[in-house]
């Protein structure tokens, strides 16, 4: 596939985790919202690393590792917000958590897109 199409597809991804993390969050479906939105981070991350570095990490610990080293920027929203995706798993969350990674999405939709 070459590059354009693969970051369409990224972006695509991107956007659908996004909708749906929103449709969660305003039915109060916070759990769901959170994995959603991060997930749409761990996407515009890769969109990020893909662009400047011509690979789609293969994994979180990659990714982190790429992020770490390279991005500062962005490896500080996405460590930040881990915590809370695991988090997702075994407790409640709640409206406060899913506007911080809202918020933290359309930061980084700004800047890898």
């Amino acid at each position: 596939m070459e590059k354009e199409n693969i970051k369409n597809v990224l972006v695509e991804n991107a956007r659908e985790y996004q909708r749906n993390a929103l449709e969660s969050e305003r039915k109060g479906d916070y759990n769901s919202a959170v994995t959603l939105f991060f997930k749409a981070l761990a996407a515009l991350c890769d969109i990020y690393i893909f662009k400047k570095e011509n690979f789609i990490p293969s994994s979180h610990t990659e990714r982190f590792r790429v992020l770490e080293m390279k991005y500062p920027d962005f490896y500080n929203v996405i460590d930040k917000d881990f915590s809370f995706y695991q988090e997702s798993y075994t407790a409640k969350m709640n409206k406060e958590t899913c506007e911080v990674l809202r918020n933290d999405v359309k930061k980084l939709f700004e800047i890898a897109i």
